[in-house]
């Protein structure tokens, strides 16, 4: 195969390939019963064409005989006239009328029969065409419940033309998401080591350390001296290279204890006030008792 045979392959194939996408086939189907009704349109004017025909034929038949009369009549006259040499000529133009009209009416059965014909054709490109018509709507509504099927199949699946943008878009919209999540995370953590500086602020990482520390030796002289002022000892504390220090919760948990001892020392020292209370009352009736 040369290379124009072979060029001349390639650009058929792309072309019927571009046809077969283009191609509707409802719009094919209806295009094929349109063309049909034209021929149909067609076959019947040829019937009438050559109806018309024949009854101008006919006309002309009809008038050669009324001339074969009045030759017949011109015949007859002469005659009794004794007027041989007249009669003969009008019969002589009685006979070439009739011959005409024999010939007419040979034109005429052979259209009789073209007419028998046509109409015959004319009634089966009829019959054909009415179960064409059901076919194609039988074809059309075949092809459109599949087509809609086929939409509703791709979309379930996600493998339709407009799914796969709507996928691409999920996956670039995913993308973005956990970019700006890494970002955030990012940026969180550069913030927490001080990497960046506050922009309302003067202070630098040290001046921050140095801040946290003065914070802390605060807490601790203001527990010594809560200590002091209650009579407390320092409680011995673990340093690094013995245990660990304590956690929030074994604090709270700490302070909650307190705070129940606390509250328990007071409800006993207003239940012995109480019952000192009670004790005096009952003093003060026995005397009043002794004096009566």
């Amino acid at each position: 195969m040369g290379i124009l045979s072979r060029a001349s392959y390639v650009i058929r194939s792309k072309v019927n390939a571009l046809l077969n996408r283009a191609e509707d086939p409802t719009e094919s189907l209806d295009y094929s019963y349109e063309q049909m009704r034209d021929e149909l349109q067609d076959v019947k004017q040829g019937i009438a064409d050559l109806t018309t025909q024949k009854k101008r034929l006919e006309i002309q038949k009809r008038k050669l005989e009324e001339n074969v009369e009045k030759h017949n009549r011109q015949a007859r006259e002469a005659v009794q006239q004794d007027r041989d040499d007249l009669a003969r000529k009008a019969l002589e133009k009685k006979k070439s009328k009739m011959a005409q009209i024999e010939e007419l009416e040979g034109q005429i059965a052979k259209l009789n029969d073209t007419q028998d014909q046509l109409v015959e054709k004319k009634n089966k490109l009829q019959n054909r065409i009415e179960e064409f018509r059901t076919k194609k709507e039988t074809m059309k509504a075949r092809y459109e419940a599949a087509e809609a099927s086929s939409r509703v199949s791709e979309a379930m699946t996600g493998v339709g033309d407009e799914m796969e943008d709507v996928g691409r878009s999920i996956e670039r919209a995913e993308e973005r998401t956990e970019e700006m999540e890494a970002r955030a995370e990012a940026m969180d953590e550069l913030e927490e080591t001080g990497a960046f500086e506050d922009a309302l602020s003067d202070k630098d990482g040290i001046d921050r350390e140095l801040d946290e520390l003065s914070t802390d030796s605060e807490v601790d002289a203001e527990l010594e001296t809560l200590k002091g002022e209650l009579g407390k000892a320092d409680a011995p504390s673990e340093d690094a290279d013995g245990a660990t220090e304590s956690t929030d919760e074994e604090i709270d948990a700490e302070l909650d204890d307190i705070q129940a001892e606390v509250d328990g020392a007071d409800l006993e020292e207003d239940l012995s006030e109480g019952d000192v209370e009670v004790d005096l009352e009952e003093s003060e009736t026995n005397a009043d008792e002794q004096r009566s």
